[in-house]
């Protein structure tokens, strides 16, 4: 098993979940594939954090099924913006830490294969 932990990444922790969800359970390249063409900004940061926890354990992606895909809420920025009557409004930008698990397949994994 192998993981790979992105920190601080700017992208919201609930639109980034909605990712995480549908490539939690995948062989690493059909999720890797299905990642290419989602429109969201987080399917990028996602799949940039796949590709690497797949090197970090020297696994071919092919070989390889998504163990674990979290994505945990980081600090928030706080901003401001300046509104009528001299007064202010808070825009809040928020992070978040990545985290993703790979490992070989065991027999019943590969049996019920998720997306296949």
């Amino acid at each position: 098993m192998s993981k790979a932990l992105l920190k601080f990444v700017r992208v919201s922790p609930n639109k980034a979940r909605l990712i995480a969800r549908e490539v939690q359970g995948m062989n690493a390249e059909l999720a890797l594939a299905s990642l290419e063409f989602m429109p969201n900004k987080a399917a990028g940061i996602i799949s940039k954090v796949i590709a690497s926890a797949v090197a970090n354990g020297d696994f071919e992606p092919e070989e390889v099924v998504i163990t674990s895909c979290r994505v945990d809420k980081a600090a928030v920025m706080k901003r401001w913006r300046p509104r009528a009557r001299g007064t202010a409004s808070r825009i809040l930008k928020p992070t978040a830490h990545i985290l993703v698990e790979v490992a070989e397949p065991t027999n019943e994994e590969q049996t019920t294969k998720k997306g296949a």
